[in-house]
């Protein structure tokens, strides 16, 4: 059986000035995330070394189930509210496990 499981690491950088506003908003996007259909797991990680990083840490049952991530509310409501708070981009990278 093929495993058509998708796990997201996701790199968000604030700026210097807001790095409390961002981890909050992050914060808030977790639990609403892990009901959604397809959420195996979400996790939001700061670096020690560099608070203003931020890296997301999923795994979704497929493609379609992350993809339809995007289309929900609390996360359009989370990129509104990180306008002009994050240094640059964010980096979305997607995996397969390797087997």
């Amino acid at each position: 059986m093929p495993d058509n499981r998708v796990r997201v690491l996701a790199r968000v950088t604030a700026k210097t000035s807001s790095v409390e506003q961002v981890r909050a908003i992050l914060i808030a996007l977790v639990d609403a995330t892990r009901k959604e259909p397809g959420c195996i797991s979400y996790e939001f990680l700061q670096n020690r070394s560099d608070p203003q990083e931020f890296v997301s840490v999923e795994e979704w049952e497929s493609a379609v189930d992350e993809q339809a991530h995007f289309a929900t509310e609390h996360l359009k409501n989370a990129i509104v509210g990180l306008t002009g708070h994050l240094a640059a981009e964010a980096d979305i990278r997607r995996y397969s496990a390797v087997r």
